[in-house]
Protein backbone atom coordinates (compact mmCIF):
# COMPACT_ATOMS: atom_id res chain seq x y z
CA UNK A 1 0.00 0.00 0.00
CA UNK A 2 1.41 3.37 -1.07
CA UNK A 3 -0.92 5.45 1.09
CA UNK A 4 -1.07 5.65 4.85
CA UNK A 5 -4.33 3.95 5.87
CA UNK A 6 -4.72 6.09 8.99
CA UNK A 7 -5.60 9.71 9.56
CA UNK A 8 -3.46 9.90 12.68
CA UNK A 9 -0.66 7.39 13.20
CA UNK A 10 1.82 7.51 16.07
CA UNK A 11 5.23 5.83 16.23
CA UNK A 12 6.36 5.36 19.81
CA UNK A 13 9.13 3.64 21.71
CA UNK A 14 11.78 3.94 24.36
CA UNK A 15 14.77 6.27 24.18
CA UNK A 16 16.94 5.13 21.28
CA UNK A 17 14.33 2.84 19.69
CA UNK A 18 14.37 4.60 16.30
CA UNK A 19 10.85 6.02 16.47
CA UNK A 20 11.79 9.39 14.94
CA UNK A 21 13.70 7.77 12.07
CA UNK A 22 10.80 5.46 11.27
CA UNK A 23 8.26 8.30 11.45
CA UNK A 24 10.36 10.35 9.02
CA UNK A 25 10.71 7.46 6.58
CA UNK A 26 7.02 6.59 6.64
CA UNK A 27 5.89 10.21 6.29
CA UNK A 28 8.11 10.62 3.24
CA UNK A 29 7.07 7.32 1.65
CA UNK A 30 3.38 7.91 2.29
CA UNK A 31 3.46 11.68 1.68
CA UNK A 32 1.82 12.60 4.97
CA UNK A 33 2.28 15.47 7.37
CA UNK A 34 4.98 14.81 9.95
CA UNK A 35 5.02 15.88 13.59
CA UNK A 36 8.32 15.44 15.41
CA UNK A 37 8.93 16.05 19.07
CA UNK A 38 10.79 19.28 19.75
CA UNK A 39 13.16 18.59 22.62
CA UNK A 40 16.61 19.85 21.66
CA UNK A 41 15.97 23.36 22.99
CA UNK A 42 14.42 22.23 26.28
CA UNK A 43 16.49 24.00 28.96
CA UNK A 44 15.82 21.32 31.58
CA UNK A 45 16.70 18.14 29.68
CA UNK A 46 20.46 18.05 30.16
CA UNK A 47 20.03 19.29 33.74
CA UNK A 48 17.59 16.45 34.43
CA UNK A 49 20.13 13.80 33.44
CA UNK A 50 22.64 15.41 35.81
CA UNK A 51 20.20 15.92 38.72
CA UNK A 52 16.92 14.08 38.24
CA UNK A 53 15.37 14.87 41.63
CA UNK A 54 15.88 18.59 41.20
CA UNK A 55 14.78 19.01 37.61
CA UNK A 56 12.20 16.27 36.99
CA UNK A 57 9.15 18.41 37.75
CA UNK A 58 10.06 21.47 35.64
CA UNK A 59 11.18 19.12 32.85
CA UNK A 60 7.88 17.24 32.75
CA UNK A 61 5.82 20.44 32.94
CA UNK A 62 7.79 21.99 30.09
CA UNK A 63 7.38 18.87 27.97
CA UNK A 64 3.65 18.81 28.66
CA UNK A 65 3.17 22.42 27.58
CA UNK A 66 5.40 22.07 24.50
CA UNK A 67 3.87 18.82 23.31
CA UNK A 68 0.32 20.02 23.87
CA UNK A 69 0.91 23.25 21.97
CA UNK A 70 2.55 21.42 19.08
CA UNK A 71 -0.08 18.69 18.75
CA UNK A 72 -2.93 21.16 19.10
CA UNK A 73 -1.47 23.17 16.23
CA UNK A 74 -0.17 20.42 13.96
CA UNK A 75 -2.54 17.46 14.10
CA UNK A 76 -5.48 19.36 12.58
CA UNK A 77 -3.58 22.13 10.82
CA UNK A 78 -4.10 21.22 7.17
CA UNK A 79 -7.49 20.18 5.82
CA UNK A 80 -5.88 19.38 2.47
CA UNK A 81 -3.27 17.06 4.05
CA UNK A 82 -5.31 15.37 6.77
CA UNK A 83 -3.05 12.35 7.33
CA UNK A 84 -0.51 12.81 10.10
CA UNK A 85 2.35 10.68 11.40
CA UNK A 86 3.88 11.72 14.74
CA UNK A 87 6.80 10.33 16.72
CA UNK A 88 5.02 10.73 20.05
CA UNK A 89 1.55 11.02 21.57
CA UNK A 90 0.47 13.25 24.42
CA UNK A 91 0.26 10.40 26.94
CA UNK A 92 4.03 10.07 26.68
CA UNK A 93 4.05 12.96 29.15
CA UNK A 94 2.11 10.87 31.65
CA UNK A 95 4.26 7.79 31.08
CA UNK A 96 7.56 9.55 31.72
CA UNK A 97 6.17 11.66 34.56
CA UNK A 98 4.90 8.58 36.38
CA UNK A 99 8.44 7.26 36.35
CA UNK A 100 10.27 10.50 37.15
CA UNK A 101 8.12 12.42 39.65
CA UNK A 102 7.58 12.10 43.37
CA UNK A 103 4.08 11.30 44.62
CA UNK A 104 3.00 14.88 45.37
CA UNK A 105 4.48 16.15 42.10
CA UNK A 106 2.80 13.35 40.20
CA UNK A 107 -0.63 14.17 41.64
CA UNK A 108 -0.33 17.81 40.61
CA UNK A 109 1.05 16.92 37.20
CA UNK A 110 -1.77 14.45 36.58
CA UNK A 111 -4.41 17.10 37.23
CA UNK A 112 -2.81 19.38 34.68
CA UNK A 113 -2.42 16.53 32.20
CA UNK A 114 -6.12 15.67 32.39
CA UNK A 115 -7.04 19.27 31.57
CA UNK A 116 -4.97 19.49 28.40
CA UNK A 117 -5.16 15.93 27.08
CA UNK A 118 -8.95 15.84 26.73
CA UNK A 119 -8.86 18.40 23.93
CA UNK A 120 -6.58 16.33 21.69
CA UNK A 121 -7.61 13.49 19.36
CA UNK A 122 -6.49 9.94 20.02
CA UNK A 123 -4.34 8.27 17.35
CA UNK A 124 -6.04 5.52 15.38
CA UNK A 125 -3.07 3.26 16.00
CA UNK A 126 0.14 3.43 18.02
CA UNK A 127 3.09 1.53 16.59
CA UNK A 128 5.42 0.80 19.50
CA UNK A 129 8.98 -0.20 18.63
CA UNK A 130 10.16 -2.66 21.23
CA UNK A 131 13.96 -2.79 21.43
CA UNK A 132 15.85 -4.63 24.17
CA UNK A 133 17.98 -2.63 26.58
CA UNK A 134 21.36 -3.65 25.20
CA UNK A 135 20.36 -2.51 21.72
CA UNK A 136 18.90 0.72 23.08
CA UNK A 137 22.22 1.50 24.75
CA UNK A 138 24.08 0.79 21.51
CA UNK A 139 21.79 3.16 19.63
CA UNK A 140 22.13 5.85 22.29
CA UNK A 141 25.92 5.67 22.17
CA UNK A 142 25.94 5.65 18.38
CA UNK A 143 23.93 8.86 18.03
CA UNK A 144 26.19 10.54 20.57
CA UNK A 145 24.00 13.00 22.43
CA UNK A 146 26.19 13.96 25.36
CA UNK A 147 23.35 14.33 27.89
CA UNK A 148 22.08 10.80 27.14
CA UNK A 149 25.33 8.93 27.71
CA UNK A 150 24.72 8.42 31.43
CA UNK A 151 21.25 6.90 31.02
CA UNK A 152 21.22 3.66 32.99
CA UNK A 153 19.82 0.29 32.02
CA UNK A 154 17.48 0.57 34.99
CA UNK A 155 16.05 3.85 33.74
CA UNK A 156 15.43 2.40 30.28
CA UNK A 157 13.84 -0.71 31.80
CA UNK A 158 11.59 1.44 33.99
CA UNK A 159 10.42 3.52 31.03
CA UNK A 160 9.72 0.37 29.02
CA UNK A 161 7.69 -1.02 31.93
CA UNK A 162 5.72 2.22 32.22
CA UNK A 163 4.76 2.02 28.55
CA UNK A 164 3.61 -1.57 28.94
CA UNK A 165 1.62 -0.74 32.04
CA UNK A 166 -0.04 2.22 30.31
CA UNK A 167 -1.02 0.13 27.30
CA UNK A 168 -2.49 -2.57 29.52
CA UNK A 169 -4.54 0.03 31.38
CA UNK A 170 -6.01 1.44 28.14
CA UNK A 171 -7.62 -1.44 26.23
CA UNK A 172 -9.48 1.06 24.07
CA UNK A 173 -6.24 1.92 22.27
CA UNK A 174 -4.95 -0.01 19.27
CA UNK A 175 -1.30 -0.88 19.90
CA UNK A 176 0.93 -2.61 17.35
CA UNK A 177 4.06 -3.66 19.24
CA UNK A 178 6.87 -4.51 16.83
CA UNK A 179 9.98 -6.20 18.21
CA UNK A 180 12.80 -4.64 16.16
CA UNK A 181 15.66 -5.58 18.48
CA UNK A 182 17.45 -7.69 15.88
CA UNK A 183 16.93 -5.61 12.75
CA UNK A 184 18.27 -2.28 11.49
CA UNK A 185 15.70 -0.66 9.21
CA UNK A 186 17.98 2.33 8.57
CA UNK A 187 20.99 0.32 7.42
CA UNK A 188 18.80 -2.26 5.65
CA UNK A 189 15.82 -0.50 4.00
CA UNK A 190 14.24 -3.86 3.08
CA UNK A 191 12.86 -3.94 6.63
CA UNK A 192 10.78 -0.82 5.99
CA UNK A 193 8.57 -2.67 3.53
CA UNK A 194 8.11 -5.47 6.06
CA UNK A 195 7.21 -2.98 8.79
CA UNK A 196 4.72 -1.33 6.44
CA UNK A 197 3.16 -4.70 5.72
CA UNK A 198 2.25 -5.07 9.36
CA UNK A 199 1.20 -1.45 9.94
CA UNK A 200 -1.37 -1.42 7.13
CA UNK A 201 -3.20 -4.50 8.40
CA UNK A 202 -6.47 -4.05 10.24
CA UNK A 203 -6.34 -4.43 14.02
CA UNK A 204 -8.95 -4.39 16.73
CA UNK A 205 -8.34 -2.35 19.91
CA UNK A 206 -5.82 -3.97 22.22
CA UNK A 207 -2.16 -4.96 22.10
CA UNK A 208 -0.87 -6.86 19.07
CA UNK A 209 2.70 -8.19 19.43
CA UNK A 210 4.80 -9.12 16.43
CA UNK A 211 8.43 -10.23 16.60
CA UNK A 212 9.52 -9.14 13.14
CA UNK A 213 13.04 -10.52 13.34
CA UNK A 214 11.88 -14.04 14.18
CA UNK A 215 8.92 -14.16 11.81
CA UNK A 216 10.73 -12.79 8.78
CA UNK A 217 14.00 -14.71 9.24
CA UNK A 218 12.38 -18.13 9.52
Amino acid sequence: MNTCPYQYLVIEGNIGSGKTSLAQILAQDWNTSLVLEEFTDNPFLAKFYESADRYAFPLELSFLSERFAQLKKEVNRDIFQPRVIADYFISKCQIFASNNLKDDEWQLFNKMFDIVSNSLPQPEIIVYLYVNTDRLQENIKRRGRSYEQKISDQYLNNIQSQYFQYFQQHPELTILMLDTSEIDFIAEPKWIQIIKKYIVQKYNPGIHRIMISQIEKT
